[in-house]
């Protein structure tokens, strides 16, 4: 069985329904600078119940493709944002 990838970042927007755009930062070492920089990359998690709202960080877990696009499903809110 392949290991399941997990992604924690905050939620930047409703989407539609059952789906919410996850903003993930990593931070890497510039090659040149050694200076750490961030990187970050949007993702389109499945939200059965429609239970999170813009600025809740959030721990998704890969699934099968459920859109184009989607193909991350909720595991669990961490934090509940102030919006």
């Amino acid at each position: 069985m392949a290991l399941k990838r997990e992604i924690q970042g905050v939620v930047v927007q409703k989407t539609g329904d059952k789906t919410a755009t996850v903003l993930v930062e990593r931070r890497v070492m510039h090659p040149r600078y050694h200076k750490f920089v961030k990187r970050f990359k949007k993702y389109l998690v499945h939200d059965e119940k429609n239970e999170v709202k813009a600025g809740d960080t959030v721990v998704a877990i890969e699934c099968r493709p459920l859109s184009k696009r989607k193909a991350f499903r909720l595991k669990e809110i961490v934090t509940v944002g102030v919006e």
